[in-house]
């Protein structure tokens, strides 16, 4: 069973910043050459996150709102006392959202829906170079 992985470099602003890397995805997994198989997306660190959304501006607007509601940024958080810090929120909505995504491929095509994409979600409150490990198994 092969194994190909690929790192994605990108830039955020953070605070909520939700970047569309399907088309970097979809490259990983044409340059895997694989046919059938699942690509699996994850980010290191725990203040970024991986979905899949329809990545529009309502959508997005939407989200870091329902986020914002759930878990606000200006909370009352033991990690920002014990740290001196100041991103507690930002680590608990990546814990939420989750690090990675797994997306099947059929005919050498990420199997996603119409409006579907695969999002690269950044909750630090500055920002950030990321790194998106992308491994793609056929």
């Amino acid at each position: 069973m092969p194994v190909y992985s690929e790192q994605l470099r990108l830039s955020t602003q953070g605070d909520g910043d939700a970047v569309d890397i399907t088309f970097r995805v979809a490259r990983a997994v044409h340059a895997a050459g694989a046919d059938h198989g699942v690509a699996s997306v994850f980010v290191p660190g725990s203040t970024a996150a991986i979905t899949t959304m329809e990545h529009e501006p309502g959508g997005v607007q939407d989200l870091d709102a329902a986020l914002e509601r759930l878990i606000p940024a200006q909370g009352d958080y033991e990690h920002n006392r014990l740290n001196h810090d100041t991103n507690s929120h930002a680590h608990i909505r990546a814990a939420i959202v989750g690090p990675s995504e797994s997306i099947p491929i059929e005919a050498g095509r990420l199997q996603l829906g119409t409006w579907q994409k695969v999002v690269l979600l950044d909750f630090d409150d500055r920002p950030r170079e990321r790194t998106v490990l992308v491994s793609v198994v056929s």
